[in-house]
């Protein structure tokens, strides 16, 4: 009996030493199998369409930064570029032509403006002078009319003296010769009489001329006015022909951008690696037809890959960024690289998954949740590149 409880408390000891031992081997480090190699893939995607004319790369073949991948035909960019430098010296000829129309717009409503005030000072001085005329045509006649006045009332006495004469002159009371004086003077003043008629007509007709003048250099003033008021819109008008310039240098622009597009469109057309890496899942082959955007291949880095592990919540009460790691890797029997905490990340993967859970929804299950850590691996852990993205890792982080 002695024997059995001595050969039990042998193994409780053993047990017990073991399990102190397990404790403090595995105290202050985390570790899981939920992990995997993450590397950065780029997708290679066509940036303009056209026609495969050259595949230059295969599937899992190692590239170099700028490393032709794929080539279109590049005869329609060429026919764009033409193009667009025709639109180019076309749109510099016309800014050209628009920036020499300002200062001639400039000069020219200058000019306009001096020589339209000119006109109008010339069309009022016409219009005083005209109008001096009048007031001279309505003088004369005035003048005229009272000479008719006088010599019509002349006429009269001198005919009512001959008149008075000839029974006189039937009674022998008087000469011949006083007579022929009272009739020749009689003549004389009704030939004065028609002389004044004819005085008052020239003058009547000349306040009909002088009105008509006066009437013409009003108009004239008007017309001087209206070209005065056109030529004083000068502003306007140089500021419509600045507004043009400005447009056609805007074209100018325009055209510059248009050739550049076509230009870096041509550059396009040769699709080069933008990093050293593996090319992966190639669709792309001689003679297809792509369109802008359309996934031609994969290119993955090797370079610097980092470890995505996700452990469970209830794992990260001491882990840091900068604490140490190990990492085991399946496809190579458990080969072991080094490697250091980089960063937390900052939600559970079930928050970034196609349906989030909704805990608010009544019928809550607690559930251990996962956070994705980021380990990178440490500067030549990988000098041969034999870390691939996906492969099962298991990292042990050690917390203390």
């Amino acid at each position: 009996m002695k024997g059995r409880v001595r050969v039990v408390a042998a193994v409780a000891a053993i047990v017990i030493v073991a399990a102190g031992a397990w404790l403090w081997a595995t105290a202050g480090r985390e570790s899981t199998d939920d992990a995997q190699v993450e590397s950065n893939v780029t997708p290679i995607a066509a940036r303009v369409g056209g026609t495969v004319i050259g595949v230059a790369v295969k599937d899992n073949q190692k590239v170099d930064a700028g490393a032709v991948l794929v080539e279109l035909d590049p005869r329609d960019f060429d026919v764009r570029i033409e193009q667009a430098r025709a639109d180019l010296a076309a749109a510099e000829a016309a800014a050209q032509a628009a920036r020499v129309d300002v200062p001639i717009a400039s000069t020219t409503t200058t000019s306009n403006v001096t020589t339209a005030r000119g006109g109008v000072a010339q069309a009022k001085a016409g219009v005083g002078e005209a109008q001096a005329g009048v007031e001279a045509a309505r003088a004369r006649l005035t003048t005229a009319q009272a000479h008719l006045r006088e010599t019509e009332a002349e006429a009269t006495r001198t005919a009512r003296d001959v008149e008075r004469l000839k029974g006189l002159l039937a009674k022998d009371e008087v000469s011949q010769q006083q007579f022929d004086a009272a009739q020749a003077a009689a003549d004389s003043a009704r030939a004065a009489t028609d002389s004044a008629r004819s005085q008052v007509r020239e003058a009547e007709l000349g306040i009909g001329v002088a009105e008509s003048r006066l009437a013409q250099a009003q108009a004239g003033e008007q017309q001087a006015h209206a070209e005065l008021s056109t030529a004083q819109t000068a502003p306007e008008q140089v500021a419509a022909t600045r507004a043009r310039a400005s447009a056609a240098e805007a074209r100018v622009l325009q055209a510059r951008a248009a050739l550049k597009q076509a230009e870096l469109n041509r550059e396009y057309a040769t699709v080069r690696a933008p990093a050293a890496g593996v090319v992966s899942r190639k669709t792309v082959e001689v003679g297809q037809v792509v369109q802008t955007g359309q996934p031609l291949m994969a290119l993955i880095s090797l370079d610097r890959p980092w470890i995505t592990a996700n452990f469970k919540e209830t794992q990260l009460a001491d882990m840091r960024p900068g604490q140490p790691a190990t990492i085991e890797v399946d496809a190579y029997g458990g080969r072991e690289f080094k490697g250091h905490v980089e960063s937390v990340a900052a939600a559970t993967g079930a928050r970034f998954s196609l349906l989030p859970p909704d805990n608010a929804t009544g019928n809550y299950v607690k559930v251990v949740q996962r956070v994705p850590v980021k380990i990178a691996i440490d500067e030549g852990q990988d000098p041969e590149h034999l870390l691939r993205p996906g492969m099962s890792v298991v990292p042990t982080v050690y917390t203390r």
